[in-house]
């Protein structure tokens, strides 16, 4: 049986792991018959978000916590990710891939990357081994690994900021998927472009699915 990991940014989409994404790339992968684990970084996020109003709230939350939710409870440290383990990584995205897991969000091409996520990355990257990454999360690729091919959709300001970073971009639809054959790179526009959750199935069984192909 092929196994993912799924890295996830938190719980919620304003500043974590967007939580259709998630789920619907975890369902994806049990329901075509591989199997996963997940992983977070043990960090405190960027700021918590009321996601009915939009406002920063006066707390703090830790990025692993929040990403045990999702897990229901079955998460590890990204720090004890071995890219031997697996055949597979999957990024979901959601602000925490652009707050959390990098500063993409405020620093644009100039931005961050976290240690521990660069090093999955790479390490996964080095191995040979796909990487899939929904909606915001293939800027993560782009900073980690430079010269790719990818999507984040069809926003004109993400797609230049990729560019910047050594990336080529192609625009895609609902659904797409973009694979960068030289690199084993898979990605999907998701909630980059307007959609609903119904979509966001769609594009998630088509990521994994495109990634088992090449495994």
């Amino acid at each position: 049986m092929k196994k993912f990991a799924v890295v996830l940014s938190g719980n919620g989409v304003f500043d974590g792991a967007e939580i259709h994404e998630a789920t619907l790339s975890m369902y994806a992968i049990k329901k075509q018959g591989a199997d996963y684990d997940v992983f977070a970084p043990d960090m405190e996020q960027h700021h918590v978000i009321n996601h009915i109003t939009g406002e920063e709230m006066d707390e703090k939350r830790n990025v692993l916590i929040e990403a045990a939710r999702i897990a229901r409870g079955k998460v590890k440290p990204l720090d004890q990710f071995d890219p031997a383990g697996y055949d597979a990584l999957l990024l979901p995205g959601g602000f925490g891939a652009a707050k959390n897991l990098s500063s993409f969000a405020f620093d644009g091409p100039d931005c961050k990357i976290r240690p521990d996520v660069e090093k999955a990355i790479k390490g996964m990257h080095s191995a040979g081994k796909p990487i899939a990454a929904l909606c915001i999360a293939p800027v993560l690729l782009a900073k980690a690994l430079g010269n790719v091919k990818l999507t984040i959709g069809q926003d004109k300001g993400t797609a230049e900021a990729v560019t910047k970073m050594g990336a080529s971009h192609e625009n895609s639809d609902h659904g797409q998927v973009v694979i960068d054959e030289q690199n084993l790179l898979f990605t999907t526009p998701c909630y980059m472009l307007d959609a609903d959750i119904a979509r966001i199935g769609d594009g998630a069984e088509n990521v994994v699915r495109a990634v088992l192909k090449h495994l």
